[in-house]
């Protein structure tokens, strides 16, 4: 017997359940009912449509009413909007948007998927503005493309920092608007823990993000071109996204008397059917069972949306099949990041009171030595001594999605942290290592199942040592040098046994590494001497994204990742003594700073003293870093050269580091590091080099992200460049002369009139300011790193620029007793 089928709402849930009806079942009678105009189409893309990576609107579009009448024989009426479930006459009320008509329809069974609304808060003066928006559909999307296309706003402020947030910022920074991004919470992205979304927060404002971290809108003003924030800060824009969240659209089912949960939302069962025994319920709007511990909740997502509307398809026509609950898998592009998660993260488990513990590795995306690997940072949660996993996050620049996926997988399977390692997964150098990141973190978290390792965590260890406790890193010494955890002892691993009589059993020894994996093994060589011992989980790498992060400000954590000091070209210097035998070779080409130096470190220390090294390095920096170290180190560079390429040096073991000599003359050296890329601060920059040179100092000017595009020259030869490397090029200013100023720029007007006044009173032009430094004998740096990430080559930078790394400038600033960030 045929039955009729009514379906509200469309898209994921709704059009996959009105297509599966009909492949099911030719009899029944399937009407779909939605108030818009559009019944299917890609709404995870609209972001990427405003932003213009979408290019034809049209691939939007899923299926067309007329097409999927015709293909599924259904009776679909969109512009259509159910206003009233009548459950005692088994009818809805609908009324036509665009004529007003209402009428009765009749159900046998009947379908809700309204979907979830924009919330859109009572903030004093929202009413009163223009031009603020939110995104759901087509229209939406279609109204803030036509904005942007048509008025060319200058400065957008994105409040929420969500899924939807976090891509309507990147595709507007792609548009070339200015984005200020507001958020209550103290991060974005809340699915992710903070340690984890910390390198985020980096990445974001190292593409021009302003972010605004616990703090909230408190008022508009001006027709919502003035945002005021509950911290007193007031921001100029030219338009508003809200994208705060998502509610339930339950107002019909509520109205009606069906039961409802959490946030409003519509309660099911695993059958998907609600209160009453005609009506099911799918997608965004609806209560259901969280995966990992079964706790009703509410996931607005696509993919239990399209299984839901599946599902109940399958169970109308007597399958027997059910809904086994959301674990929240989900994952965005935030610029050239990839940020993923599934399952609940630390702080639900905290808050809910379970008992749980958690493990980090930073593995490489695929084998080391094939180019191109980049790290992928790995968060795992499981029960501390079943190993049953509960959740996963994952940060990375490529291979993150592939990770999160199969441990989605494992939880589904109901594998444990103990199956990790057994899992077989493809393997080549380009896509994987042999041990994938997924079997590493297996591992990792299997040390700590079976009693092998426990660890403590980054927002722990800083309290434990500033209580007296005692924490080992065991990373070799230059790698302390270039940043460490405050009160770290700093002993090399394959010294540890050497120094054990320096501790107590009493106690419990910390130890740290870069990552963990270091840390493991000295805890297992003081463990089995009778030490209590926890490694520092996910390392110093773990703890330093965190510890740069709550700086709040990105002139911190840009300055604590991206310094250095200029080392120019010399001839070779003479031998310190005369060599024991040939070279020996290292190379270390595909490695990055500060991967070069190390892998020298490691090297140098295996010679004797006089014997020499011939090194062999991709990455330019090393060029300088190469003399900072040997100075530092009391090693001798012999030579450098770049030889195709690549740069080549010859060093010599010497005797340890270099001592100051008693009554020798203080360091009188000026270094600064030119992060912005604002004529007014380079100016000041410039100003400052020039009288630090007058007075004697050598100086030595760092240019990093948007302050290279000072040094760029107006007639730069055309470089090839790939696709990501072209848009930032069009992006930024071309050369000095097109840098706008920090503040009161109006559109370049604010820089023509500065220009105009500096002329009247006889100022220096930048240009004329950048010669007269160079010819003052300021060195003058380009940071290699920042070259890549921005791409911009070496032939665009004016002459006299050298490039340089982490340890030449550590070495420069070492030498010097003035360091500025500008």
């Amino acid at each position: 017997m045929s039955k009729k089928i009514v379906i509200v709402g469309g898209v994921a849930g709704g059009a996959s359940a009105a297509a599966r009806l009909r492949r099911l079942n030719e009899e029944n009678q399937i009407v779909m009912f939605d108030r818009g105009e559009y019944i299917s189409f890609a709404n995870c893309g609209l972001p990427y449509y405003i932003g213009d990576v979408i290019q034809d609107r049209q691939k939007l579009l899923v299926q067309t009413v007329e097409g999927m009448n015709k293909r599924f024989q259904l009776d679909i009426r969109n512009l259509t909007e159910v206003t009233k479930i009548n459950r005692a006459e088994k009818t809805v009320t609908v009324k036509h948007v665009q004529t007003g008509e209402t009428y009765d329809e009749s159900y046998d069974v009947l379908i809700l998927s309204p979907g979830a609304k924009p919330i859109r808060p009572n903030i004093p003066g929202i009413e009163e503005a223009e031009d603020i928006f939110t995104l759901r559909n087509i229209p939406d999307t279609d109204q803030i493309r036509s904005y942007v296309d048509e008025k060319a706003p200058k400065h957008a402020t994105v409040i929420g920092g969500g899924f939807i947030g976090i891509e309507m910022a990147e595709n507007l920074r792609e548009r070339g608007v200015d984005v200020t991004l507001v958020e209550m919470a103290d991060q974005v992205m809340t699915p992710l823990d903070r340690e984890m979304v910390s390198p985020v927060h980096e990445h974001m404002r190292l593409h021009g993000v302003d972010l605004q971290l616990s703090d909230g809108v408190d008022s508009f003003s001006n027709q919502g071109k003035r945002v005021h924030l509950k911290s007193g800060r007031v921001i100029e824009t030219d338009m508003v996204v809200l994208s705060i969240g998502v509610a339930p659209e339950s107002s019909i089912a509520t109205e009606a008397g069906l039961e409802t949960g959490i946030r409003g939302a519509i309660r099911v069962n695993e059958k998907m059917l609600t209160s009453d025994s005609n009506i099911y319920a799918i997608g965004d709007a609806v209560e259901v069972l969280d995966y990992v511990f079964k706790e009703p909740t509410v996931v607005p997502l696509a993919w239990p949306a399209n299984r839901q509307g599946r599902l109940v398809a399958d169970i109308i026509n007597g399958r027997d099949v059910k809904y086994n609950g959301t674990m929240g898998t989900g994952i965005a592009k935030v610029f050239d990041m990839t940020v993923a998660s599934t399952g609940w993260n630390e702080k639900r488990l905290k808050a809910a009171g379970k008992a749980f513990e958690a493990v980090h590795v930073h593995p490489g995306s695929h084998a080391g030595y094939y180019p191109g690997s980049t790290p992928v940072s790995l968060k795992l949660l499981f029960h501390p001594t079943t190993g049953e996993i509960y959740g996963a996050q994952g940060v990375g620049m490529n291979g993150v999605d592939k990770r999160i996926d199969v441990i989605a997988t494992a939880m589904k399977g109901g594998l444990t942290v103990l199956d990790l390692p057994d899992l077989e997964l493809s393997y080549a150098p380009p896509f994987s290592s042999a041990k994938d990141p997924v079997n590493m973190i297996g591992y990792v978290a299997s040390n700590v199942v079976l009693g092998d390792n426990e660890v403590v965590h980054w927002n722990e260890i800083d309290d434990l040592v500033q209580n007296g406790a005692t924490l080992l890193d065991v990373r070799d010494e230059s790698e302390h040098e270039l940043g460490k955890i405050p009160g770290s002892i700093n002993v090399p691993l394959n010294s540890l046994r050497d120094h054990l009589d320096n501790y107590s059993k009493d106690e419990t020894i910390y130890v740290t590494c870069q990552v963990g994996l270091r840390g493991y093994l000295a805890s297992r060589i003081l463990r089995q001497n009778g030490f209590k011992v926890k490694n520092l989980s996910g390392g110093y790498k773990t703890w330093s994204q965190v510890k740069r992060d709550f700086d709040a400000i990105e002139a911190d954590a840009s300055a604590a990742n991206e310094t250095a000091a200029t080392a120019t070209e010399e001839a070779p210097q003479a031998m310190m003594n005369q060599p024991i035998g040939e070279p020996i070779f290292l190379d270390t080409c595909g490695l990055q700073c500060p991967g070069p130096i190390l892998e020298v470190n490691k090297k140098v220390a295996e010679l004797g003293e006089g014997e020499t090294l011939r090194v062999l390095a991709s990455d330019p920096g090393f060029f300088a870093d190469i003399e900072a170290w040997a100075k530092k180190t009391g090693n001798k560079l012999v030579s450098k050269q770049f030889v195709n390429g690549r740069v080549e040096a010859i060093l010599q073991k010497g005797n340890g580091p270099a001592a100051v000599q008693a009554g020798a003359p203080a360091a009188d050296g000026a270094s600064m590091v030119v992060f912005s890329g604002d004529l007014d601060r380079a100016l000041a920059s410039f100003i400052i080099a020039q009288g630090a040179a007058a007075m004697g100092k050598d100086v030595t000017m760092f240019f990093t992200f948007w302050g290279l595009n000072v040094i760029r020259k107006p007639d730069a030869p055309e470089v090839k460049k790939q696709g990501l490397e072209k848009m930032f090029g069009m992006m930024m200013p071309s050369h000095a002369g097109e840098l706008p100023l920090s503040n009161m720029n109006f559109g370049g007007v604010g820089q023509k009139m500065m220009k105009k006044v500096m002329s009247d009173k006889n100022v220096p032009s930048l240009d004329e300011m950048i010669k007269s430094a160079q010819e003052a004998g300021v060195k003058m740096v380009a940071c290699t790193m920042s070259m890549d990430v921005m791409g911009i080559k070496e032939e665009e930078l004016i002459d006299g620029i050298d490039l340089g790394g982490v340890a030449a400038y550590l070495g420069a600033a070492e030498g010097g007793n003035l360091n500025l960030f500008i």
